[in-house]
């Protein structure tokens, strides 16, 4: 159901949710946050579809806040959507024109769920202080999304790391969620040596590469060097060097959703490497509600000692950077599969735990030799 209101106030607004849930009898009150959307008209359905699928998990109302023309007399142009048409939450869409612009904090203010945390997300472009605007005031966390502002990304992160409050977070930090759980599961098997150097290689203008190196930075504290490759490659490659040899992540040239990681004491292995899109992305960040200390450290502490080096060709000329993704023997695993097993001299009847073990081995040890000629 959707219902349009004109020329409306916050109070004709609020009288007419309670008239529909009236109406509707079971769009309850089962919400558990109120999500504000702050963008301009351009992205305004965009961002309510996102919003809609985001909140399935987490059932809220929504209420997206639009600056349309700030010329000309004050007005609101609200529209409710229920049911069918606001998926798990409520949607509540405010059209500001004139005057009103730069007072959407007022307008809201008498919308909130009461006792209730509150959300504000900025799809586009957001303010240089989130949590000093108004309306980013109110809210329990403010996510803003580098990678989708008009301006440089560079300048983004860089007023994200002057203005960072508690509670800040961004969605170019999420996506490369996958991206630190290899990297940090790579380091917890052995040779248990300390990470000396570390190599990121990703797109100049990618707020996720630099974000992924200010972590490397904070949480290893070694030199990382940040290296270029071309436009559209988003994050390439991550190389750890250690003593005993390098831990290499690297995104396989055909496929964004597959990497190799390869390590000393084990064979380069396929890894997943997902990155959520912009729905799932929001959907991982309203999860949680307290500040995200691992994202602050990552940008006020880390990214500002990340050094700018060149190309990722030059880096890997130099041996600092891996040249592409390792060759994965896919083979290799099914030589020691239980059909290869079953070769081996069956132990006799009778025969204790000592022997199984020892005839395992040796098939084990036939298995490899005829791998390896």
């Amino acid at each position: 159901m959707i219902l349009d209101l004109p020329s409306s106030s916050a109070a004709d607004v609020a009288k007419n949710l309670v008239r529909l849930r009236n109406q509707v009898g079971a769009m309850a009150m089962g919400r558990v946050l109120t999500l504000l959307v702050v963008v301009d008209e351009e992205l305004a359905e965009e961002a309510v579809d996102v919003a809609s699928e985001a909140t399935r998990q987490h059932p809220a109302r929504i209420l997206v806040v639009v600056s349309a023309n700030a010329r000309g007399r004050g007005r609101l142009d609200a529209q409710i959507r229920v049911g069918g048409d606001a998926g798990a939450s409520e949607i509540v869409v405010l059209r500001l024109y004139g005057d009103l612009t730069r007072h959407g904090s007022s307008v809201v203010t008498p919308l909130l769920l009461p006792d209730s945390p509150v959300v504000a997300w900025w799809p586009g472009d957001a303010p240089a202080d989130v949590a000093g605007d108004p309306l980013g005031q109110m809210a329990h966390r403010r996510i803003t999304d580098a990678a989708a502002a008009g301006s440089a990304t560079g300048t983004q992160l860089r007023r994200r790391t002057k203005h960072y409050r508690p509670g800040d977070t961004d969605l170019t930090w999420t996506r490369i969620t996958r991206w630190r759980a290899l990297l940090a599961a790579s380091l917890e098997s052995e040779p248990f040596e300390p990470v000396q150097r570390a190599v990121v290689a990703g797109e100049p203008d990618c707020p996720s590469c630099d974000l992924l190196a200010g972590w490397l930075a904070s949480s290893l504290r070694c030199s990382v060097e940040r290296v270029r490759t071309p436009v559209g490659s988003g994050v390439q490659s991550v190389r750890l060097e250690r003593t005993a040899g390098p831990v290499d992540l690297v995104r396989l040239d055909d496929s964004g959703d597959t990497a190799t990681l390869s390590m000393v004491g084990s064979q380069p292995r396929l890894v997943a490497l997902h990155t959520p899109s912009v729905p799932g992305a929001l959907t991982a960040e309203l999860r949680r509600l307290d500040a995200d200390e691992v994202y602050a450290r990552s940008l006020c502490d880390g990214l500002p000692r990340v050094r700018r080096g060149g190309t990722r060709s030059a880096a890997a000329r130099a041996g600092d950077s891996p040249a592409g993704p390792a060759r994965v023997d896919r083979s290799g695993s099914a030589r020691l599969g239980s059909r290869s097993l079953q070769k081996a001299d069956e132990p006799a009847d009778g025969a204790d735990s000592a022997a199984v073990e020892e005839a395992v081995q040796e098939g084990l040890a036939e298995t490899e030799e005829t791998g390896s000629g």
